[in-house]
């Protein structure tokens, strides 16, 4: 699958030969975070930032949340997790 949205110039991506726990990767300029999923209800907590500024973290966080429940289902369809 790949990327499943993207917003100010990030992409969150599911790759399809991750592992598990369910989780995404936030990728953009010039930066990268790791966020655990917590499914099916969150929250997405970082587990891994490089070169990402606290203040974008939080504002990457915030958008994670508004759409856990979608990044966990496209986890489950990616990966056939039931």
């Amino acid at each position: 699958m790949g990327t499943i949205f993207r917003f100010q110039g990030y992409r969150v991506v599911i790759y399809t030969n991750d592992h598990r726990p369910p989780h995404v990767h936030v990728i953009g300029a010039g930066s990268e975070a790791i966020f655990w999923l917590n499914c099916p209800d969150g929250p997405p907590e970082p587990i891994k930032v490089v070169g990402m500024a606290h203040h974008t973290l939080l504002l990457v966080r915030k958008r994670l949340e508004a759409h856990t429940h979608l990044l966990c289902w496209h986890w489950r369809l990616i990966h056939d997790d039931t």
